[in-house]
C-alpha cells in the first residue's frame, strides 16, 4: 500500500503521520507515538485491552485502521489526567482497588468515560452492560462497578 499523510488529534494535540493507511491504530500508537498504555493482547476486538477514545466513544484500537481516525480526536489513557491532576475515574480505580495486575484498566477506563460522557448517571445494569466486553482476568468487576459510581458523582458534581 502507497504512503499517505494522516493528521488527527491525538490527547488533545494536532499530530500528523505518514504511513500505510491500513496500519492498525493500536500499532501506531505504540511505535509512533510511544503510548504504551494502549494494550496488545487478543487483536481480535475482543476484550477492550486496546481500547481507546475515538470522539469519545470507546472503541478498539486493534480493529481500527489509522485511515479511519484522519482528521478525528483520539484520547489514550495517557492523555486523560490534564495538568497534572489525575481524572476522576482515574483517581476513583485507584480508591476502590478497581484492579489488580492493572492490564486491562486502561482499557476499563476508557469505557467507562465513554458511558460517562453518554449518560451521567447510569444505573448499574448500565455500568455492568458498557464494560462486559472489557475482560478482566482478576475479577476486580464489583470494584469497578464501584469505582465508575464514585466517578460519576465528582463528575456530576463537577459540572455543577
Amino acid at each position: 500500500m502507497a504512503q499517505v499523510g494522516f493528521e488527527f488529534e491525538l490527547n488533545g494535540k494536532a499530530v500528523k503521520l505518514e504511513g500505510e493507511g491500513d496500519r492498525k491504530l493500536l500499532w501506531v500508537l505504540r511505535t509512533e507515538f510511544n503510548l504504551t498504555g494502549t494494550k496488545v493482547a487478543c487483536g481480535q476486538g475482543l476484550c477492550g485491552a486496546c481500547t481507546v477514545l475515538i470522539e469519545d466513544e470507546a472503541q478498539r484500537s486493534c480493529q481500527v485502521p489509522v485511515s479511519e481516525v484522519s482528521g478525528k480526536r483520539i484520547w489514550t489513557i495517557e492523555g486523560l489526567a490534564q495538568g497534572g491532576n489525575l481524572h476522576p475515574l482515574q483517581k476513583a480505580f485507584l480508591e476502590h482497588h478497581a484492579f489488580q495486575c492493572g492490564f486491562c484498566t486502561p482499557g476499563m477506563i476508557l469505557s467507562a468515560y465513554s458511558l460517562l460522557k453518554k449518560e451521567p448517571r447510569p444505573s448499574v445494569k448500565e455500568m455492568i452492560r458498557a464494560m462486559d466486553e472489557n475482560l478482566c482476568r482478576c475479577g476486580a468487576h464489583p470494584r469497578i462497578v464501584q469505582a465508575i459510581q464514585s466517578a460519576a458523582r465528582e463528575m456530576r458534581e463537577r459540572r455543577g
